[in-house]
């Protein structure tokens, strides 16, 4: 994104990525990515994990007498000088890392590792992304300000608003808004089905263990809950290699293994190189181990996902910037070999180091690019997340743009799914999204005039991705297909 965020990249007006020196290792940098506030952050796609044992009923919310005997437990002690425990399910306003102070849930509490007396607390800030969820100390609480005084306040600003009767939007409107600013559907707005789909999974995904990762030179935050064994999850901290992808839970494992590991690249063939910029292809089945961690790794984060043991029926794209060391890990997509749906994209990321500097556009027009030289037309699976949906629509609309500004004679949207690979449905939505399309007789009609179309490119929303992919530098020819044929 978005992550495809997407791609799992976030919104350039909702986050920046600082790196900055990490001076316990004179080689490594740290990266944290800090977020302004943000709802939604479904994330759909399909995507394959690791065939983990995880213990899944020592979460809060799995089972009530756990939740309950975790309430009432006290661990406070005059003798020791135990910090009282504040209760999980209480709201307060807490000082968030951008020193801002927000309303905010306890999820979760756990013991300091530097300070057994003390306590840590997960809390999630209502009306956030999860990805924002983290673990805080209680000297970030304001605890003179109590559940009922938020609730107060949440009622007060809410009855400002339903004294603007003139503040109308078109529908239109209201989809931009909610995409630019990810929110993401209440309970009540969506199907019971899908409601109750959210509710179990946000029940598993509540509390992320693992708090930040060591990728190479980059410290990198944690955003989401990743099925690592329990043994590992444990950890506040993971440290990967970014070559062959094995996680540890020390540093000096990782030291050791960085001396003896002799991967400095993906597994699998490389089917582009240009520059620094270089993509393999993995296929699940030759290379299982490697691509299961890999899903470890990508949904830490990504949010929403299916989960699938089996890596088996899906081919990874693997992106990665070349230098004299080798190929470092960058983001990937992964799809099906033989997608029903017709979907060309099952999963996306760019992991945050790497945000914001074309990739995520780049892995996507690299899905189409497969796409035109199988003659078929694609889409990524639906519900996209909130950043993906960013990625793709952007991305969509640039497409388009160009070809309606250099066209000249009649088109039809057939006409432009043919010549894009895009689907008839994604072009009609983003179409749509831009006010070029509307609904005559029956039929979608594009009404475009080249001042319109010029006004949209000139818009930094749909501006030349910063990376292009070059067909002439990618060597790769669609996979046979097996033709299933009846017994006489």
């Amino acid at each position: 994104m978005d992550a495809t965020k997407a791609t799992s990249n976030p919104t350039s007006n909702n986050n920046t990525t600082v790196v900055r020196p990490n001076n316990n290792s004179p080689n490594i940098t740290t990266t944290t990515t800090t977020m302004l506030p943000s709802t939604g952050g479904d994330h759909s796609v399909r995507h394959i994990l690791s065939n983990c044992n995880v213990n899944t009923s020592r979460r809060d919310d799995q089972s009530s007498d756990y939740h309950r005997t975790t309430r009432n437990v006290e661990f406070y002690d005059e003798n020791n000088g135990t910090e009282p425990l504040i209760e999980i399910g209480e709201h307060y306003m807490v000082r968030r890392s951008d020193n801002t102070w927000h309303p905010a849930e306890i999820i979760q509490v756990r013991r300091s590792d530097q300070d057994g007396r003390k306590f840590e607390y997960y809390v999630h800030y209502e009306g956030y992304n999860r990805r924002l969820d983290e673990w805080v100390d209680k000297d970030r609480f304001d605890l003179s300000h109590t559940h009922q005084d938020l609730d107060s306040k949440h009622t007060h600003i809410q009855s400002d608003l339903a004294d603007q009767p003139d503040r109308k939007i078109t529908r239109n409107q209201k989809r931009k808004h909610d995409e630019i600013n990810h929110v993401q559907k209440t309970y009540a707005e969506m199907d019971p089905t899908t409601a109750a789909l959210e509710k179990e999974h946000e029940a598993i995904t509540k509390v992320k263990y693992v708090d930040r990762i060591q990728f190479g030179k980059y410290e990198i935050d944690a955003w989401y809950f990743s099925p690592f064994p329990e043994e590992y999850d444990k950890q506040p901290k993971l440290w990967i290699c970014e070559y062959c992808l094995k996680y540890m839970q020390l540093e000096k494992t990782y030291r050791y293994h960085q001396s003896e590991c002799t991967w400095r690249q993906p597994p699998g063939k490389e089917i582009y190189r240009k520059g620094t910029i270089s993509v393999w292809e993995v296929d699940g089945k030759d290379h299982k181990l490697y691509c299961q961690n890999m899903c470890l790794l990508a949904k830490l984060f990504l949010d929403h996902k299916t989960l699938y043991f089996d890596v088996e029926p899906f081919i990874f794209y693997v992106l990665c910037e070349v230098d004299r060391h080798g190929a470092h890990f960058v983001g990937y997509f992964s799809k099906e070999k033989e997608s029903p749906d017709g979907n060309n994209v099952a999963c996306i990321l760019t992991l945050p180091p790497y945000q914001r500097k074309g990739y995520g556009k780049f892995l996507i027009a690299f899905s189409y690019e497969l796409s035109k030289l199988e003659s078929t037309v694609g889409s990524p699976e639906k519900p996209l997340s909130d950043l993906g949906k960013l990625s793709y629509r952007s991305y969509w609309s640039w497409v388009l743009l160009e070809i309606l500004r250099d066209f000249r004679g009649t088109l039809s949207i057939k006409d432009l799914s043919q010549m894009t690979s895009i689907t008839q449905g994604d072009i009609i939505s983003t179409l749509q999204s831009l006010n070029l399309v509307k609904y005559w007789k029956g039929q979608h009609v594009i009404c475009v005039t080249p001042k319109l179309v010029e006004e949209h490119l000139r818009s930094a929303q749909y501006k030349r991705p910063r990376l292009t992919v070059d067909s002439e530098y990618l060597r790769w020819c669609p996979p046979r297909k097996h033709m299933k044929t009846g017994k006489k």
